[in-house]
């Protein structure tokens, strides 16, 4: 009798655990089908990193993640509700389902994409060297017999530092605000930093506009989505390759960063 009980036992949980499977597929939600049927797109965007998410003047969001996350919805014929995070936060409002979208300067990573998918890229995110528009350097090699400021231990000592010609002069500073007013006053030739401060830098309309030059280290922003969703996935990478077609990406970025979009982002 106990034998006959456990093998019926046996074979319930099997045919249970083999309807589950088989169910699964069926329940994943299509994230795109509700949001067109509720009219409403929840993007999680940045609140305190300008120039891709701040808020204004008038206590209202602004910045690079804010436009694009507008751009997605009005493509998707629908209302943006913004949804602020903090860099902790922005994935498990993701997973749990209390955003559509991450627009929040999230770079991909091996650890993350085990836990959410991601868009094709929309925003560049790098560190590189700059200089005035009539400096003509396109590579590391070009810099032989420059000058360029860095800020010491940043990746971009430590990057630059491989890959310079034995002539070029890397002058380190010990933060960024020294290493950036030591290009303003003409000490160096060039600077080596992130296109973040490289744009907040340009903000302020400096006499020496800092224009990119060449990437050191790439790592460039994503739309982060939640997994199982092939239907929104390929509206939202449609629209991102539509915008850069069409010139609307690389205003966002002339607005926000003060730089064209990369050729190869």
């Amino acid at each position: 009798m106990k034998t006959t009980i456990r093998t019926i036992c046996t074979l319930a949980l099997a045919f249970a655990l083999t309807a589950v499977l088989t169910a699964a597929p069926a329940m994943a939600s299509d994230t795109l089908a509700q949001v067109k049927d509720s009219g409403v797109l929840k993007v999680a965007v940045p609140q305190d990193f300008p120039p891709f998410g701040s808020v204004g003047s008038d206590m209202q969001p602004i910045g690079y993640d804010i436009d694009m996350a507008s751009l997605i919805a009005s493509k998707l014929g629908v209302k943006v509700v913004l949804v602020p995070v903090t860099s902790t936060n922005r994935i498990p409002y993701l997973t749990t389902g209390k955003v559509d979208l991450v627009i929040s300067s999230l770079g991909k990573n091996p650890k993350r994409a085990a836990v959410i998918d991601f868009s094709d890229a929309y925003a560049p995110f790098f560190n590189g060297v700059f200089g005035t528009a009539d400096e003509k350097i396109g590579s590391a090699a070009d810099l032989e017999g420059k000058t360029v400021a860095v800020t010491r231990g940043s990746i971009e000592d430590l990057e630059l530092t491989k890959i310079a010609p034995k002539s070029t002069v890397i002058k380190r500073f010990e933060d960024n605000s020294s290493t950036i007013t030591a290009y303003q006053s003409g000490q160096v030739d060039l600077v080596a930093t992130g296109n973040v401060v490289a744009a907040s830098i340009n903000e302020k309309k400096p006499a020496k506009m800092l224009e990119t030059k060449f990437m050191i280290k790439n790592s460039p922003c994503y739309v982060g989505l939640a997994k199982e969703q092939p239907a929104l996935m390929a509206r939202v990478n449609a629209i991102i390759a539509d915008a850069k077609k069409d010139g609307s990406l690389g205003k966002i970025s002339e607005k926000w960063l003060h730089n064209p979009l990369p050729e190869n982002l």
